[in-house]
């Protein structure tokens, strides 16, 4: 017998939301996409530890979620580029909330880290002023 796995709705809205975007890498891939399309090459030297299986899992649930597109062009080499939806766009002053809340509580409780800045291969920051 097959057993199928079946997620079961949350009734709450945070912890709906959380489900869509909660991970190691959902924030900082939404993040990195919010002024622009990337392709995947891109993505990855962003987001430093990230694999090149978890990124393609990740995007996928991101498409999955209506959060990114995902646009394949018929070239040679292939490209592909991804992009926020209208609803992966309202989820960025969020994204930006949580940073800036972050930032605060490192600080506060002696935690090194990033400081604001702006994209960096190889490093995702948390912000750009």
């Amino acid at each position: 017998m097959t057993k199928i796995n079946v997620t079961p709705q949350p009734k709450c809205p945070v912890d709906y939301a959380f489900q869509r975007i909660g991970g190691k890498y959902k924030g900082r891939i939404l993040w990195c996409l919010r002024n622009d399309v990337k392709r995947y090459g891109q993505l990855r030297r962003l987001i430093s530890g990230i694999t090149p299986k978890m990124l393609t899992q990740v995007l996928r649930e991101l498409e999955e979620d209506a959060l990114i597109t995902r646009k394949v062009y018929l070239e040679v080499p292939p490209r592909v580029e991804y992009a926020l939806t209208q609803n992966g766009n309202k989820l960025i002053p969020s994204i930006e909330m949580i940073s800036l809340w972050g930032q605060a509580q490192m600080q506060e409780h002696g935690i090194p880290g990033m400081e604001p800045a702006e994209e960096e291969e190889g490093v995702i920051n948390d912000i750009d002023e």
